[in-house]
């Protein structure tokens, strides 16, 4: 998979959770009346999203066809 692709696949990702979130405190905030579970939906997507990336894109070396490669 070349570089652009990996940047690309992180940006949606990140982008991903924020909506995901967002939306869901967004219509907490519609159906409840409260006014802070949209920014907190946000945040909370955010804070997945680096995690997911992080463990998906952030090894320092994998594993293929038993030796290991680096990148």
């Amino acid at each position: 998979m070349r570089d652009s692709d990996v940047g690309m696949r992180i940006v949606a990702e990140m982008l991903a959770g924020m909506v995901l979130y967002g939306g869901l405190g967004w219509l907490g905030d519609y159906y409840w009346g409260l006014h802070f579970l949209m920014p907190v939906g946000l945040l909370l997507g955010f804070g997945i999203s680096i995690y997911l990336v992080i463990k998906r894109y952030g090894e320092a070396s994998r594993v293929a066809g038993g030796e290991v490669v680096d990148g």
